[in-house]
């Protein structure tokens, strides 16, 4: 066990990037890292909620998931951002979440931890990659060490070539479309996470 310690934090309406989230804590568990799965707080009233099944469905199926505390992002190393795209931008949800670490970001207690992120959006170009460059604006005023893709794994070239992080269309029934590509590139995107994050944490 590397004792690195990674925190998972993700918003997800429909499921996909729910799915994303647990691959990728699932990867990180294997990597040898501690690893806590965890949502942004849900932002949306009920009425709009109940308006779409597949949303309902998601919520209820994910009660158990903790919400994302400030309390996680000080406890961890690393950290992996999941958001759907919004418009192009990260979804409210996660975006109020980073928006209250104000005080930790005062403090420096966000600075050097390692990141990086993932995104999905209902179509191929449905901004994804603007998405994660969002979060990454945001990590960059936090001052820590961004751990995009890249090209050094051939799993980012089945996943469509993204070197900023794995992203993903997600289908009308809330599914990851092509998982079976996607699902190794996040993986692979969240082990190298843990080997930056460890080699952050021993000074190497």
């Amino acid at each position: 066990m590397s004792n690195t310690k990674i925190a998972v934090i993700y918003y997800s309406s429909t499921g996909g990037n729910t799915q994303m989230a647990r691959w990728a804590a699932d990867a990180a568990k294997e990597a040898g890292a501690e690893v806590r799965l965890l949502k942004a707080h849900e932002l949306a009233p009920d009425v709009a909620i109940d308006s779409n099944p597949l949303w309902r469905k998601n919520v209820n199926e994910t009660a158990d998931i903790p919400e994302a505390t400030s309390a996680d992002l000080e406890w961890a190393d690393g950290i992996i951002f999941s958001s759907p795209s919004r418009f192009g931008v990260m979804a409210s949800q996660l975006k109020q979440f980073i928006d209250l670490q104000g005080g930790l970001w005062a403090q420096g207690k966000l600075a050097n931890k390692a990141v990086t992120a993932m995104a999905t959006a209902g179509n191929p170009h449905g901004g994804q990659e603007e998405v994660i460059q969002s979060i990454y604006t945001v990590m960059q005023h936090w001052s820590t060490i961004l751990v995009p893709t890249g090209y050094i794994n051939q799993s980012t070239f089945g996943a469509g070539g993204n070197p900023y992080g794995s992203s993903a269309t997600i289908s009308q029934d809330g599914e990851v479309v092509d998982a079976k590509n996607i699902q190794p590139a996040v993986a692979d995107q969240a082990k190298r996470l843990v080997q930056v994050a460890t080699a952050l944490k021993n000074g190497l």
